[in-house]
């Protein structure tokens, strides 16, 4: 942690090992791009209807400079001239020594009473409130609200609330056990385990009715370990008519 003299605040770093591997990942493919782009710049000073003057050619790697602005400052791209006709004869880059800052981010107050602690525990905090309420307003569908009277508007909301702490309760059983899963992915992986009907019609016209449970998959059982459930929901049911 470090106060910055300039706004007289209290600034503290964090780093995060999963965000430092996305960043990385999202920095390789641009730099991939990038790479692909002052390839294919080069290789048209070559070709016969390719861009060769000096200054149009420079002008090309500003655009593609500001296009991939997030990894172009760790290179040193240069554009040799040829003096006697004013064309661009050879495009060279290579990597900058740069400050490595993935996965690093910071975390500003002007509470100077907050130690490190405090400081990360409020902004755990917020995110999780903040989460909350994108999590009302999307996944347990608080807005829109159609209905006319205050009444059951106030129903709705009162719902929608009711949900929320139940769907708290189930993520921080599950972060409990190290299963970091928003609701989305959680109905989405569980949504693939599904009760099956099978009806078979028995030689004196009698029909039978065989319900069960498909069986759980890994993803399912990650779950249901965490939440100390069972991986079959319901027993297989049998039913003749």
């Amino acid at each position: 942690m470090a106060k910055k003299q300039e706004t007289d605040e209290l600034e503290l770093y964090c780093h995060s090992t999963d965000k430092e591997k996305k960043e990385e990942s999202i920095k390789t493919k641009f730099q991939e791009r990038f790479e692909d782009e002052l390839l294919k710049a080069r290789n048209a000073l070559h070709l016969r209807n390719g861009t060769k003057r000096h200054d149009k050619v420079v002008e090309r790697i500003g655009r593609l400079k500001e296009k991939y602005k997030l990894v172009s400052h760790c290179y040193k791209v240069s554009v040799e001239k040829d003096s006697e006709t004013d064309k661009a004869k050879k495009i060279t880059w290579s990597h900058k020594k740069t400050e490595k800052t993935s996965g690093v981010y910071c975390l500003r107050t002007d509470r100077k009473d907050l130690d490190e602690q405090k400081i990360w525990n409020i902004y755990t905090m917020l995110t999780d409130i903040e989460d909350a309420f994108r999590c009302m307003k999307s996944e347990l569908g608080l807005h829109p609200i159609y209905h006319q009277k205050e009444t059951r508007c106030d129903g709705h909301i009162f719902i929608t609330l009711l949900a929320y702490h139940l769907l708290h309760t189930i993520r921080f059983q599950l972060r409990q056990k190290g299963v970091r899963y928003c609701w989305t992915t959680i109905r989405t992986q569980l949504s693939t385990q599904v009760r099956i009907t099978t009806t078979m019609k028995r030689e004196d016209d009698k029909i039978i009715h065989i319900r069960k449970s498909s069986k759980a998959e890994p993803p399912h059982q990650t779950i249901y370990d965490a939440l100390n459930l069972s991986y079959q929901p319901e027993e297989k049911l049998k039913t003749i008519f």
